[in-house]
């Protein structure tokens, strides 16, 4: 299937955005683990969630997780903790070739009884759940965050609880917080000792209530939506998002104010969600460098706006893109050549954009490489490209399930 998208003249809507599947998907693990039956209210509805929530309420012998990176390392670590439980997670093929060996080692060494059905350091798994001891536990710091966030949730449930010392550089530190947070809300004793060590007490979690606030995310893509617009009054309004929020993604607030849009909160008291306004300043940086080791899965957003605004950039602490759904650096680079830029990669974490420009050819339509975010970043470009299409337009189900239809609502015209 492909979608052409031929934008509309004046943006001008309000938008319900899909609720954090980063929180939702926390949310579930740590209620799982307090044993209640409490469902945290307004969970995202996007495929990896879902496919949480199935797996917990059916407990199949064998989970499909599908394309859930997050669910896979989420559900491995909660399962190796179920005791006498046995189970097999797997998921599509490409899962099956995303590395798992460093959340499997770990557990390991916390005495988790995992072992691999197929290929070695990857998907599927055969878990036999057990009392873990726990205790001191080294990982790398510049592993994806998720497996370090896996092995946090999981702490309050081992006998000597965890003490997890991060080695190196420490990458996506804002999803570590958001993770520590989520286990103080539900009653987890739970800090960073140091700066490189975390200190998890064997103290059990508290069933309760739980309210999942909108996706900062979900957002970035209308901020491209504002910053690419050619009418300077263009409004967009973003509902259900929080001032101080926790997600990682929040950052991209600020980052695009450097790109000219402005951020207007209708309130900012703390833990209430409100309607965020965006409009544009008339101001933008002649060139933009970023480091986005605190919020990788923004990098997409901004590399196609960047360049579409004539912005030069140079953007490092990508290391992590090249495991995500797709290898996205090489990814990226490919479909910008089609839009006519020139994206050069250095030392397997940065993309740079020195303005280099090269004919584009559209003809094949942008391919998304069964990653969501491919069709999110790349839809709002539309708004300065002809006949812009997009190959396997459905993958945005994964955390924005509803976005065709925003679009559409807003005044975009999708034509299949």
């Amino acid at each position: 299937m492909q979608y052409k998208i031929t934008p509309p003249g004046v943006l001008n809507y309000t938008v319900t955005l899909p609720a954090s599947k980063s929180i939702s998907n926390r949310a579930l693990i740590i209620q799982a683990l307090t044993g209640g039956s409490i469902v945290p209210s307004n969970l995202s509805d996007c495929d990896d969630t879902a496919v949480i929530v199935q797996a917990l309420r059916d407990n199949p012998y064998e989970i499909d997780i599908k394309a859930g990176g997050t669910a896979m390392r989420f559900m491995t670590a909660l399962l190796s903790v179920r005791q006498s439980e046995e189970h097999v997670i797997t998921g599509t093929e490409r899962m099956k070739h995303r590395p798992i060996g460093p959340l499997v080692d770990a557990l390991r060494r916390l005495g988790a009884d995992i072992s691999y059905v197929g290929e070695e350091g990857f998907p599927p798994l055969r878990i036999k759940g057990r009392q873990l001891e726990g205790g001191l536990l080294e990982v790398p710091g510049n592993i994806s965050s998720q497996y370090i966030s896996a092995l946090l949730m999981i702490g309050p449930m081992l006998h000597d609880g965890l003490t997890l010392r991060l080695t190196g550089d420490i990458i996506s530190r804002p999803y570590i917080d958001l993770t520590l947070w989520m286990m103080h809300e539900f009653g987890a004793d739970a800090e960073w000792a140091d700066f490189e060590t975390i200190r998890v007490n064997a103290q059990p979690y508290t069933e309760r209530p739980y309210f999942i606030e909108s996706d900062w995310s979900a957002a970035s893509y209308w901020y491209e939506m504002v910053a690419l617009s050619k009418n300077r009054d263009d409004e967009v309004r973003l509902e259900g998002l929080m001032d101080g929020s926790k997600q990682g993604d929040s950052s991209v607030r600020y980052i695009f104010s450097l790109l000219g849009v402005k951020t207007t909160f209708a309130t900012t008291e703390e833990g209430k969600p409100t309607t965020v306004t965006l409009r544009h300043s008339g101001r933008c940086v002649p060139r933009l460098e970023y480091d986005f080791n605190n919020s990788p899965d923004l990098a997409q957003t901004f590399v196609v706006c960047c360049a579409m605004m004539g912005v030069p950039f140079h953007f490092r602490g990508l290391s992590t893109l090249k495991i995500k759904e797709t290898n996205r650096i090489e990814a990226l680079k490919r479909e910008m050549r089609k839009l006519g830029y020139v994206i050069r990669d250095a030392n397997n974490s940065e993309l740079i954009w020195d303005g280099e420009r090269c004919e584009p050819d559209l003809s094949e339509g942008i391919d998304t490489y069964e990653d969501h975010r491919m069709a999110l970043a790349f839809a709002p470009a539309a708004l300065v490209t002809d006949g812009l299409t997009i190959n396997n337009p459905h993958v945005v189900s994964k955390s924005y399930p509803h976005f065709w239809e925003d679009l559409t609502q807003c005044g975009f015209r999708i034509e299949s």
